[in-house]
């Protein structure tokens, strides 16, 4: 971009759109608040008390902040087999020796309030699942990072993200690397972040014993030795008052990152794409009303600047979903007033999420405001026809829309009739914008443009993946496109092949962010 005035206001620091990423991944592994944010400032104060060159410290601090962003990858699986929480059983099974793991994931796979004869079911029957679900969901991980890493614009980093999760004695769960093989900003992260989680449970005497029992097993002994010495003094660093965010900004290394125009955009892109991944049913929704919103947007007149912001708006809007237990988004009866209110306070999340940035600060009462009504029924706020700007009506109407007309676990998509016609209804009955409705209407009725497809992939290839992003087996894409099983599988494969990925969740991010997932009801019994 030019030195101009617009590229000037186009252009926005990396560390805003991934400090709010971190934040994200925050609540969607159940940790405390900013609690990235705080393990960010311990890894810096290790990396400058090893005295690490420039490039390092850059690499180190992005990582650290992105090291939980693929971890809530298959939450829609691991809920069915961990009941007490995502972080029960990442960073203590990845770290931990097996004397450690066994008792922890014994824990994780039973509930707290089963009776003894359950427990002893559950343990026999989740570690099993636990056992299968390890390999295939580390190598998501790794998989789902590298490409969330790529496009929040930080391609550098992409291979230190393949290996994640292994260790400084190569035990890790994929094998990938040990010793010196591994990264040295990745082994600095391993070492604080680890140390940030032990000082949750134990303090800082617990997470300094942690760290040096650890070293020259899952950890680098230098370093680990290094921060067990002066962990105390290290640990501090994360002791700011009130909010981290500032704090953590301040230590991003120079020269600092920027994103400009695209970049900006297909940033945001990913973290809607991150919002949507934890549940199959979700797959493409944020893409799919950004999408939606926009294209209204420009049938209802709205200037070229403001149909930028309602779409990036769009992409964001349910980032605070990370929030809601994912178990609840694949719930198929009705839901307790425990869990609806989680439900009800997404959108809340997501403004906390985004407020602390100055760049999506300004895209965060659009964002949040989705599910508010004119007449004053909608939430979180409760707001009505005197708060609610124009950008907040078109997306409200969108994502009302684009939601009916995707499958969720309680009922069916409906059609594009029946979505039209209950839109229309909310428009009469006052709680809907009518004109913002009729865009979206025929926004929604355009001939669909031709799209090239990505990465080679032929035609059957796209709606391959596609389907396995709505969270279809072999067998049930085989039925849908009425093609063998043995068919199906060879398009999956070449899929996996032409995409450079080997797992489900890999797969359903490149569907996400290539605007592979199609909607409507399917031809088969899920």
């Amino acid at each position: 971009m030019g030195e101009n005035s617009s590229a000037q206001e186009e252009r926005i620091r990396a560390a805003e759109v991934v400090a709010a990423m971190c934040l994200a991944t925050d609540l969607g592994m159940g940790f405390p608040f900013e609690h990235g944010l705080h393990a960010t400032l311990i890894t810096m104060r290790l990396a400058d008390l090893l005295g690490v060159d420039s490039q390092t410290a850059s690499q180190t601090y992005y990582v650290s902040l992105l090291m939980y962003s693929g971890c809530t990858t298959d939450a829609h699986v691991s809920t069915k087999i961990f009941k007490s929480g995502l972080t029960a059983n990442v960073t203590p099974v990845q770290f931990g020796s097996p004397t450690e793991a066994i008792p922890k994931l014994m824990r994780a796979v039973t509930s707290p309030d089963s009776p003894p004869l359950r427990r002893v079911y559950e343990i026999a029957s989740g570690m099993p699942k636990a056992a299968r679900y390890r390999k295939p969901h580390f190598r998501a991980i790794c998989e789902v990072a590298t490409m969330f890493t790529e496009r929040l614009g930080l391609p550098q980093l992409g291979h230190v993200f393949a290996l994640l999760t292994d260790r400084w004695d190569g035990k890790g769960v994929l094998g990938r690397a040990q010793g010196d093989d591994i990264p040295l900003p990745l082994r600095i992260v391993h070492v604080a972040r680890d140390a940030a989680f032990q000082r949750l449970i134990g303090g800082d005497e617990h997470a300094a014993k942690v760290i040096r029992e650890r070293a020259g097993h899952a950890f680098d002994p230098e370093i680990s030795n290094r921060f067990a010495d002066a962990a105390f003094e290290i640990l501090s660093a994360a002791d700011v008052p009130e909010s981290a965010w500032d704090a953590t900004l301040d230590l991003e290394p120079r020269p600092w990152l920027s994103l400009e125009g695209g970049q900006i955009d297909g940033a945001l892109a990913a973290m809607g794409d991150f919002a949507d991944l934890p549940s199959p049913s979700l797959s493409g929704h944020s893409s799919g009303v950004a999408q939606l919103a926009s294209a209204a947007a420009e049938v209802s007149g709205f200037d070229p600047a403001d149909v930028t912001k309602i779409r990036r708006a769009g992409h964001l809007h349910d980032l605070g979903r990370a929030a809601v237990h994912p178990g609840i988004w694949e719930k198929t009866g009705a839901l307790s007033a425990d869990e609806w209110e989680q439900v009800r306070l997404h959108p809340y999340h997501t403004a906390r999420l985004l407020d602390r940035s100055r760049f999506l600060e300004s895209l965060a009462r659009i964002a949040c405001s989705h599910h508010e009504r004119l007449d004053g029924t909608g939430y979180h706020r409760g707001e009505t026809t005197m708060t609610l700007s124009p950008y907040s009506r078109i997306l409200a109407a969108a994502d009302a829309f684009h939601a009916m007309t995707e499958p969720r676990a309680h009922r069916p998509a409906l059609s594009r009739e029946s979505a039209a016609e209950v839109l229309n209804e909310e428009a009469r009955e006052g709680r809907l914008d009518a004109q913002m409705v009729a865009a979206v209407l025929e926004a929604s009725g355009m001939p669909p443009q031709p799209v090239e497809r990505p990465a080679g992939l032929t035609e059957r290839e796209s709606e391959v993946i596609g389907l396995l992003a709505r969270g279809l087996q072999t067998k049930q894409v085989a039925r849908a496109l009425d093609i063998s099983i043995k068919t199906a599988d060879r398009h999956i494969q070449n899929a996996y092949r032409k995409t450079g990925v080997s797992t489900r969740a890999a797969a359903t991010l490149f569907a996400m962010e290539h605007g592979l997932v199609q909607w409507g009801e399917l031809p088969i019994s899920r």
